[in-house]
């Protein structure tokens, strides 16, 4: 048995509640921006993922347009940091909606880090921290989709393992979920994806 939701008859707001309590869990782009103005925005943005690789891209999606999207279109460049668990708390509380002649850094209290490619700061205490500059935002209805060439990546050198790639334990990220709720790191299981040679009867053509 199932329960049927169809997007016009359950509405934008109810059915948006949906997808993101089925779409789980999400990882977060902390996306850090200054405005045309000078002024560092930080926000929280859970619908990103990766774009393209070569070259590298990522986007995120702004739901409305909001200072992050805004500051974006006005001078082409963002950083995504990644949201650790000890700034569980920190993240939650850029996602609020201040004004936009206000810092998330200086209201929440994180320190700020130079990034070496692009104006908008790195969030220091971030351990990873993609610098992007600006390919493409492609309007969706009511949300925005931002696409960014990944210029330089910035890890911390504690996170990476012994093949110089950042682990999960280290990273220790966050995710997001349905309602107010937030996903801690992941019990992580392993698996080597099987060759097409290796299923049970297989043969190639020719």
């Amino acid at each position: 048995m199932r329960t049927d939701f169809d997007p016009a008859e359950t509405g934008t707001r109810r059915f948006y509640q949906l997808m993101t309590s089925v779409v789980v869990p999400r990882p977060i782009a902390w996306v850090s921006t200054r405005s045309a103005a000078g002024v560092d925005n930080l926000a929280p943005h859970s619908f990103f993922t990766v774009a393209g690789v070569a070259p590298p891209v990522v986007q995120f999606t702004s739901v409305g347009r909001k200072d992050s999207l805004r500051n974006i279109e006005a001078t082409g460049e963002f950083v995504v940091c990644l949201t650790p668990e000890p700034l569980f708390e920190q993240v939650n509380a850029t996602g609020t909606d201040f004004d936009d002649d206000t810092s998330e850094f200086d209201t929440v209290g994180l320190v700020r880090e130079p990034s070496r490619t692009v104006a908008p700061p790195r969030v220091a205490s971030s351990p990873v921290a993609l610098e992007c500059r600006l390919r493409q935002v492609v309007e969706v209805g009511s949300c925005f989709l931002v696409l960014g060439d990944v210029l330089h990546a910035a890890v911390h050198t504690e996170t990476l393992g012994e093949d110089g790639l950042p682990t999960l334990d280290r990273l220790a990220p966050l995710s997001r979920l349905g309602r107010d709720e937030w996903g801690a790191p992941p019990q992580v299981r392993e698996i080597t994806r099987i060759p097409v040679e290796q299923w049970p009867g297989h043969y190639r053509k020719g």
